[in-house]
């Protein structure tokens, strides 16, 4: 999927699909480069995200905000949330991605009245995105254990 500037996107499409786009751009590459590169598969790379690796450490942070918001915000704290969720919203690197959010959010308001209330928001959102990528849903009734207390069985301790 392009990005906004008709480019190949790599938070808006999995790696093989913009590895396959920018190939083109790496064609020309010294064997002593390519040779290099191949050196390195086995080493950890620092490349851009590519949409699943955005996706999924989107999710992290977002949940783990809400899992760590206060039980009785202030009135300034739900409007900070409600801000930030607006502003991030319009930002986010995923055209695509960000849209569905914006349209989400005006329809679905975030519940920024306690804690449990934004858990359960982002909860909901973001099983509406596993629908829509046809992945299973999470249990919102977990959200504490996945995304602040852990497992009963202290395995995350």
């Amino acid at each position: 999927m392009p990005g906004k500037d008709d480019k190949p996107c790599r938070v808006c499409t999995d790696f093989r699909t913009w590895a396959k786009q920018e190939k083109k751009k790496y064609s020309t590459q010294s064997s002593q480069e390519t040779n290099t590169a191949d050196t390195t598969k086995s080493q950890i790379r620092e490349c851009p995200p590519d949409v699943k690796q955005l996706g999924r450490a989107t999710w992290t942070f977002l949940h783990t905000m809400a899992a760590y918001y206060p039980d009785h915000p202030s009135n300034q704290e739900q409007r900070l949330m409600r801000s930030f969720l607006s502003s991030f919203s319009r930002f986010y690197p995923c055209g695509h991605c960000a849209e569905h959010l914006q349209e989400e959010i005006k329809k679905w308001p975030p519940r920024v009245e306690s804690r449990q209330q934004l858990g359960m928001w982002m909860c909901e959102m973001h099983n509406k995105v596993n629908k829509m990528l046809g992945k299973d849903p999470f249990d919102c009734n977990k959200i504490d254990e996945r995304w602040r207390d852990g497992p009963i069985d202290g395995s995350c301790d």
